[in-house]
């Protein structure tokens, strides 16, 4: 099971926890994509690949 992360919803201006992420790779470096409460794509920086 996937560890909860912590993202921000930049549209609706809070933040929140998702568990269901997918890991994408962009220019050597990791980030997580998850929908936001508003019904936007909210992104977070993992790190370099």
């Amino acid at each position: 099971m996937p560890e909860e992360l912590s993202f921000y919803d930049v549209k609706g201006k809070k933040k929140f926890t998702a568990s269901h992420y997918e890991i994408v790779t962009r220019k050597g470096r990791r980030f997580a994509k998850t929908k936001a409460p508003s019904g936007i794509e909210a992104w977070r920086i993992l790190g370099k690949a």
